[in-house]
């Protein structure tokens, strides 16, 4: 599972230089214009996010920010394969990896595991003028393929000195059936293999129904009453620095 921290930051462009006017109004043909100047103008996000489920570790977190053109996800649509691999293993390589897409400016990765109660914050800085959308993911490792997280929240509706608090919802990524065997959970509760590139579930994102567990009466499954669930899974704030 990796672990990493990347935050890849994409150096966004505003002009800001003006042609120069000489005192009587008319152009010196022997002095030339000055170069316009390039700057960018970087706003600080720190985001939190707060695990809370009772027994669900949360893989690392995967945290982007884009433009309009890029969703991470869309209800009852097929997730990516980048997606697929998150929700079913942990991994969030693909997810990190959008950054070399034009629409994607931003991406980093948690430093690892969350545990139940344990919260992680991640900061980033960011041109508004062309990236204002975050998106987030991170899997509930001892499940199938269920993910917490959102996308496209608009960043420039977070006001100076102000955090923006909410609940995220957990998903099924549609990718894998929710059988709960041991051999298909990659958390501490299964063990198992994590991903598998056979997609033998519904092929859509949507709402997770939750857990069984053996505790409900499925006999073959690994998990027990605690690794149930609630939405929303996590908390997430998001704090504009300056």
């Amino acid at each position: 599972m990796n672990s990493r921290l990347l935050i890849i930051a994409g150096s966004a462009l505003a002009l800001a230089g003006c042609p120069f006017d000489s005192d009587d109004n008319t152009t010196n043909p022997s002095q030339s214009s000055p170069p316009e100047t390039e700057t960018s103008q970087m706003t600080t996000y720190e985001v939190t996010v707060t695990n809370a489920t009772s027994a669900q570790p949360l893989s690392p977190i995967a945290l982007l920010a884009h433009d309009n053109n890029y969703t991470l996800f869309k209800t009852g649509e097929a997730s990516s394969d980048a997606l697929e691999i998150m929700a079913e293993s942990g991994d969030n390589t693909g997810l990190i990896d959008m950054s070399s897409l034009e629409s994607v400016h931003i991406t980093a990765s948690g430093n690892g595991i969350v545990p139940p109660g344990s919260a992680e914050t991640l900061s980033f800085d960011i041109d508004l003028s062309k990236a204002k959308y975050l998106s987030l993911g991170t899997m509930l490792v001892n499940t199938n393929d269920a993910f917490a997280g959102f996308t496209q929240f608009d960043l420039s509706s977070v006001d100076e000195g102000i955090t923006r608090t909410f609940g995220a919802e957990v998903w099924d990524a549609g990718t894998e059936g929710n059988d709960e065997l041991a051999a298909s959970i990659p958390g501490p509760a299964g063990g198992g293999e994590g991903f598998n590139p056979t997609r033998n579930d519904d092929n859509r994102v949507t709402i997770h129904a939750g857990v069984i567990s053996q505790d409900d009466g499925l006999t073959t499954s690994a998990l027990f009453g605690q690794h149930r669930f609630d939405n929303p899974g996590i908390k997430v704030s998001i704090k504009r620095v300056n």
